[in-house]
């Protein structure tokens, strides 16, 4: 039975690598009369949220694909030396201030605005296994029940979901004016790194269908 569940671990874990993203957009806006992706030369990316891994990761891989659209990027754990708390919060001028202070042409905000978990039963599985297997296995009652009865039969289990609730918006440095927005839904990220890939795969896919960004640079 260990070897049997250990394969199917295996085989799931193969499965969930070379599927495609885990996370969808829900949906997204943008200010059409403020559009213009040839403007937006330098980004400030400021992941809400105190995970400080998370964060990291996530502010360094936005930052990289900032990069290879020719994109300069400035990241808040660079710039904040600090994590804000809700009675720790800079006010909005000396916020803007530090901002501003990069000549940032926009502002790149993504967070956390729900989060959902569910617990459900996944059945057992019965498999058959054709005649064939060796004449060792039927050499004693023991020998064919221990190795055979296992093989036939993977019990249920019970295990839970997490569905992750995310806003991403991008606001004009200058104005403070919301430029884009989008709502996305991301599923079951086994780590940090599996959501952080899936958001920003998605993300930058609707973020040139909506005309925010250009596709990156090939080379």
């Amino acid at each position: 039975m260990k070897k049997s569940y250990l394969f199917l671990l295996l085989f799931s874990a193969l499965v969930i690598s070379c599927s495609s993203s885990n996370t969808k957009i829900t949906g997204s806006w943008a200010n059409q009369e403020k559009i213009n992706s040839e403007k937006i030369k330098s980004i400030f990316i400021a992941a809400l949220t105190g995970n400080m891994e998370a964060k990291t990761t996530l502010e360094n891989e936005l930052a990289f694909q900032a990069s290879q659209r020719g994109v300069e990027s400035f990241k808040s754990h660079n710039v904040f030396t600090r994590t804000f708390t809700k009675d720790d919060m800079p006010s909005r001028e000396e916020l803007l201030k530090v901002i501003k202070a990069t000549n940032a042409d926009v502002i790149f905000t993504v967070t956390m605005k729900d989060k959902e978990t569910s617990t459900r039963y996944v059945p057992g599985t019965t498999s058959y296994y054709p005649m064939g297997m060796g004449y060792g296995y039927y050499g004693s009652f023991y020998g064919y029940y221990s190795n055979v009865y296992p093989m036939m039969y993977d019990p249920g289990y019970y295990t839970t979901d997490r569905t992750y609730y995310i806003e991403s918006n991008l606001y004009d440095t200058a104005s403070e004016e919301l430029i884009w927005s989008a709502q996305s839904e991301t599923y079951n990220p086994y780590d940090i790194d599996n959501f952080v890939k899936g958001y920003t795969e998605t993300l930058l896919k609707q973020l040139e269908k909506d005309g925010i960004i250009k596709p990156a640079e090939t080379k």
